[in-house]
């Protein structure tokens, strides 16, 4: 496998710019086949409602561990109709030099077998997608994050846990862990098992991992929350005010690690009975719950109207993207999709400028070329219609 190289900051300790240099798609969503050279900084695509300017975002997305920006099956990702599934491949420069990264499931298709993702890095087989993580860090926002502070829990555990894998890498593997762990106690359950052996066997593992996960989640809490701070009062996005709610958070601050998987394993086979009737397990961190507040205003999430929301979501994005920047040397890749839908001009020119002190390439959509007007001469503008992208 080939290993990125320690990246330092750039010049005047700006992190280094990461970038695709070239991408190419074959067979994903509406793209047939797509070689699209990008420039660093700011790229604006733009086109009507359906052209697939999405579609290139969701694209860059699977350059990241995960099922991308919109959370799709790998056959719902291929384009309808092709026999040999979806490939993407991007030549990323950096600090390190070029690199080819390239994931897909061409070439993975076997009959009667479920349908897997590769990744290669360099024209080598990488041991899993945390792999790319050692070349780019991949953030988004997207619409159908507008819903974050008023819909499920799930939907900012998952947020969190993004911010997380972004920074640490191993914590995609912890999550599949303790979810593998959990469904297979579940089927104990389902399947009216009563052996204790394999109970005790698999809530040790998930107090293990769902404890590893509590910590991760604490320290990136911690540490946005830190970064937040350091922002000046005047900032154009509201700063956050986060926390952490649930049993083991509770307990990750005032014990030991240890005690509190033992904790945890304890009201774990406490609740076997009451677990039994509901189906699932009611404790772990699967069960946290991740609190936001508008600072200035000090009021939930919830609560502030929609514009508010979506300024203070970008807000926690913009000090997390600072935050990948200052603790890998090297800029996240943005992807800020139908980002000006709620912002007046100033709010977006305040944005431009956030971006290019970041010295990271983002990507942003819209319908109408004129929302990034104050970008011209600053960004590649790319018309997107209809599977085809021009300048």
């Amino acid at each position: 496998m080939t290993t990125a190289p320690s990246t330092p900051a750039g010049e005047s300790g700006r992190p280094a710019q990461v970038h695709i240099e070239k991408l190419t798609l074959t067979n994903f969503r509406n793209y047939p086949a797509l070689s699209l050279a990008l420039e660093p900084g700011a790229v604006v695509l733009t086109g009507e409602n359906g052209a697939g300017k999405t579609n290139l975002l969701e694209a860059i997305s699977f350059l990241s561990p995960g099922r991308g920006l919109r959370r799709a099956t790998l056959d719902e990702v291929a384009l309808i109709g092709s026999e040999d599934g979806f490939a993407v491949h991007a030549e990323i420069e950096g600090p390190f030099g070029t690199c080819g990264i390239g994931t897909g499931t061409a070439g993975t298709a076997t009959e009667g077998a479920e349908t897997t993702r590769r990744v290669r890095i360099n024209g080598e087989p990488a041991r899993s997608a945390d792999a790319m993580l050692e070349w780019l860090r991949v953030i988004w926002v997207t619409p159908a994050m507008d819903t974050l502070f008023t819909g499920p829990a799930s939907d900012r555990r998952r947020f969190l846990d993004r911010l997380v894998l972004a920074i640490d890498p191993a914590h995609g593997r912890r999550a599949l862990d303790y979810e593998k762990a959990m469904r297979a106690r579940n089927r104990l359950f389902a399947d009216d098992v009563r052996d204790d052996a394999w109970f005790d066997a698999i809530e040790t593992q998930m107090a293990e991992t769902g404890v590893a996960i509590a910590a991760a989640r604490a320290e990136m809490v911690r540490l946005l929350s830190a970064m937040i701070e350091r922002l000046p009062a005047d900032t154009p996005f509201p700063k956050a005010l986060i926390a952490l709610e649930g049993t083991v958070d509770a307990e990750m601050g005032d014990r030991p690690a240890v005690d509190v998987e033992e904790a945890l394993r304890a009201r774990l086979r406490e609740g076997r009975h009451r677990d039994r009737a509901a189906g699932r397990a009611l404790e772990g961190p699967h069960r946290s719950e991740l609190l936001v507040r508008h600072a200035p205003k000090d009021m939930l999430a919830e609560s502030c109207s929609t514009g508010e929301q979506k300024a203070l979501l970008l807000g926690l994005v913009l000090a997390h993207a600072r935050l990948t920047a200052e603790l890998s040397g090297t800029a996240p890749i943005l992807l800020l999709d139908e980002i000006s839908a709620h912002f007046d001009a100033g709010r977006r020119a305040a944005l431009f400028t956030i971006l290019e002190e970041l010295n990271c390439q983002s990507f942003m959509t819209g319908t109408e070329a004129s929302l990034f007007s104050s970008l011209q001469g600053r960004a590649q503008f790319l018309t997107v219609a209809a599977g085809s992208v021009r300048p």
